[in-house]
C-alpha cells in the first residue's frame, strides 16, 4: 500500500540505523584499510543495498515457504534485536563477524557489516508494523549514511574520537532494545489473539 509517513520513516530509519550500527563499525572499517584492504564506498553501499531489497521483497515469500507468519518471524527478529541491542550497550561480542582478508568491499563491509543478519532479520520483522514505502525509503537513507561513512571514514575518526563513537554505540542499544520489546509485544499479542480467535 502506498502510503506515504513522515513518522514510520524516522522510526524505521532509526531502527536500522541502530541495528545497522555504522559508527559502531568505524574501528573494523579503519582496521582494514590499515591491513592493506581497499574498498569502493559506492560499491558497498550498493551492493549492499541490493541485498536489502532483495531480501525485502523475497523473505516474505520464503517465510511462507517453510509455513511461518510475519508475526511469528517479527518476535524471531525481535530477539535477534534483544542481543544485538546487549551487544552494542555492553561492549561484548555475540554474533561473530567474519572480517577476513579479499573482496572486502563485498565481504566483510557489504555482507555482513552493513547488512549482516540482524539487520536483514530486522527489515522483513518492520513490515509487521510499517508501510512498505516508508521502509525502503528509511532504508534509502540510511545506504545514503553508509556511504557518506565509508567514503570520509579518516575524516570521521578524527572529528568524533574513540570516546563519542562508544558513547553513540551504546546510546542507539538503549533505543534498539526499547524498539525490540515493542515489537515483541506488539507481535506476541497479535498471536496469541490470534491463537484464541482461531481457537473458538
Amino acid at each position: 500500500m502506498f502510503m506515504l509517513d513522515f513518522k514510520e520513516i524516522i522510526s524505521a530509519f532509526l531502527v536500522l540505523f541502530a541495528i545497522i550500527d555504522i559508527t559502531g563499525s568505524i574501528p573494523i572499517f579503519l582496521s582494514l584499510k590499515q591491513s592493506g584492504n581497499r574498498f569502493n564506498p559506492i560499491y558497498a553501499a550498493l551492493i549492499s543495498l541490493l541485498i536489502f531489497v532483495v531480501f525485502f521483497f523475497l523473505g516474505d515469500a520464503a517465510l511462507r515457504l517453510f509455513g511461518v507468519d510475519i508475526q511469528s518471524f517479527a518476535v524471531a527478529g525481535s530477539i535477534v534485536l534483544f542481543i544485538m541491542a546487549f551487544e552494542m550497550i555492553l561492549g561484548v561480542e555475540i554474533f561473530k563477524n567474519d572480517a577476513s582478508s579479499g573482496g572486502s568491499t563485498v565481504v566483510p563491509i557489504a555482507f555482513p557489516l552493513i547488512a549482516g543478519p540482524g539487520a536483514l532479520t530486522t527489515i522483513i520483522s518492520l513490515r509487521a508494523e510499517y508501510a512498505d514505502i516508508n521502509i525502503l525509503i528509511a532504508l534509502c537513507i540510511n545506504i545514503v549514511i553508509d556511504y557518506l561513512v565509508l567514503r570520509y571514514i579518516n575524516r570521521l575518526e578524527r572529528l568524533l574520537g574513540g570516546t563519542l563513537i562508544s558513547i553513540l554505540r551504546k546510546f542507539f542499544g538503549v533505543i534498539l532494545l526499547a524498539i525490540g520489546v515493542k515489537l515483541f509485544t506488539t507481535n506476541l499479542g497479535s498471536m496469541v489473539h490470534g491463537y484464541f480467535v482461531l481457537g473458538q
